[in-house]
């Protein structure tokens, strides 16, 4: 993957546009809360271990945490959030899904269509891209102050059971199955291994690299719409950029 850039490496190098606009704090909140819900509030639970252990790497305060969990177990007054993912296109056929927390359906699901077709796609019925992505467990190591060789890290990450290791000028990522997610998570705590964030969600398979400057620039501009909206918790899709565009700015 060495010059190009996936969609998750773009936007870490366009910096974090959710934390400055105030919107990280609702969208971690959110992730506690329905997880929370799912597992009775037990700190134990891996899925809401990781979102807890998110939240406060982005500076989350405590408080807002225990307010998430007690929302999740009915502790506290709070909106119902409904876990939904859609399914679409981005210009030039390129496949797109985004997870979602919403406590209206309906609106959410016109407002993400009229950023599909506002910005060159279209949404599709459910599956229609999903066939094309497996959800894998990824675990970001930042180089700073990061003290183990690339080599170090990826044998520990291995012999964890982790699948595979990326890497680019400030991070890696360690890709792992669902299953396997927790061992290796504990494998790096073991080690003081600073994991900055852990997260659950869908790889592209296989990706498609975008050569045209313009298609590059609508498909930019599309997931950029996507992640903005209040109810996202996640977008994916399955195109790299050339090692021509790259480092452009779009």
């Amino acid at each position: 993957m060495s010059g190009h850039s996936k969609w998750a490496n773009i936007k870490h190098k366009k910096g974090k546009a959710d934390a400055q606009k105030g919107k990280i704090f609702t969208k971690l909140g959110r992730e506690i809360v329905v997880a929370s819900r799912a597992c009775g509030g037990d700190v134990n639970n891996f899925r809401l271990k990781i979102a807890i252990e998110n939240a406060k790497a982005n500076n989350v305060p405590n408080e807002n945490i225990q307010r998430a969990i007690q929302k999740g177990t009915g502790g506290a007054e709070g909106s119902t959030y409904e876990e939904l993912r859609y399914e679409g296109y981005g210009p030039g056929g390129v496949a797109v899904m985004i997870d979602i927390l919403t406590d209206n359906r309906n609106r959410t699901a016109g407002e993400v269509r009229h950023i599909f077709s506002k910005n060159g796609g279209n949404m599709g019925e459910t599956g229609c891209v999903g066939w094309m992505f497996q959800d894998k467990g990824q675990l970001t190591i930042p180089r700073d102050g990061l003290k183990l060789s690339e080599d170090d890290l990826m044998m520990i990450a291995l012999e964890a059971g982790a699948d595979d290791l990326e890497a680019d000028a400030e991070e890696f990522v360690i890709y792992t199955s669902p299953e396997a997610m927790e061992g290796v998570s504990k494998a790096f705590e073991e080690q003081n291994i600073v994991v900055s964030e852990s997260v659950l969600s869908p790889v592209a398979q296989n990706t498609i690299e975008i050569t045209d400057a313009e298609q590059a620039r609508k498909l930019v501009h599309l997931m950029e719409t996507l992640e903005d909206h209040d109810d996202t918790q996640g977008v994916y899709s399955n195109f790299e950029l050339s090692e021509e565009l790259a480092d452009q700015e779009f």
